[in-house]
């Protein structure tokens, strides 16, 4: 599943100047991502009950979102200076840059990514529980690859294509082939809403959800055959109790 690196036990930077050096720049995606108040279309909030909404029902989410501008990774990273490092531990620098600074960084392998693009391309929308003190709260997310947004469901239901997300996520695949390396970053957009261990976990959640087979059959049924979808079944995947 994705792969969230491991830190060494010997560290690879020897002082925080070299650090800094490697990535020029913590800002990566703009705080607003804009939506258009196109179709709204509304989704029911009892998912323990059977689904009946059809599939061209959730289409429209986020239909006048302008794909995120990705960012050269060159203007996050020294590039050369990352070429030299072996892919253990570019992954551990980039997932310890990210930490406690509103993003979550994380790395897969390229046969993984690869295999998520695909399946993303067939299957574009899922909803995921982040559970929250005595309770979840349901994510709806969309992905166009390179990027995954995450919104919370009522809102959603709310705003229709005005929602906004709460969590933007984009792969880099500049080391796809020479280290078998994807490197992820992911944006906190509203902190208020999610945590940055409550986003990491929503971001392997979903990859689990589109890596894993057994897994990877109820985001299938909630794209292509609504009508036998059932929220419970995510749940029981997520060993969550029934609400």
């Amino acid at each position: 599943m994705l792969r969230v690196a491991t830190r060494l036990s010997r560290r690879i930077l020897s002082s925080a100047e070299y650090h800094s050096s490697l990535f020029r720049n913590q800002s990566f995606f703009t705080n607003s991502v804009g939506i258009d108040s196109g179709i709204k279309h509304s989704i029911p909030g009892d998912f323990h009950k059977r689904a009946s909404i059809p599939t061209h029902s959730f289409s429209s989410f986020a239909s006048g979102f302008t794909p995120l501008k990705h960012k050269p990774l060159e203007s996050l990273i020294d590039i050369e200076r990352a070429k030299l490092q072996t892919p253990e531990d570019l992954a551990s620098i980039w997932d310890d840059f990210h930490i406690g600074r509103g993003h979550i960084g994380a790395s897969m392998k390229t046969k993984l990514y690869k295999l998520l693009e695909h399946r993303a391309a067939d299957c574009r929308y899922f909803v995921i529980p982040v559970w929250k003190g005595s309770g979840y709260t349901t994510m709806f997310m969309q992905v166009e690859m390179p990027h995954i947004l995450f919104t919370g469901l009522e809102d959603y239901k709310a705003r229709g294509t005005q929602a906004s997300p709460y969590l933007t996520v984009s792969h880099y695949k500049e080391f796809c082939e020479t280290k078998d390396l994807v490197l992820i970053r992911g944006d906190v957009v509203f902190t208020s809403k999610l945590t940055d261990s409550e986003a990491k976990w929503l971001l392997e959640t979903a990859q689990s959800f589109y890596l894993n087979d057994m897994r990877y059959k109820l985001v299938e049924r909630f794209n292509k055959n609504t009508s036998e979808f059932e929220f419970k079944d995510v749940l029981r995947a997520l060993d969550m109790p029934m609400m």
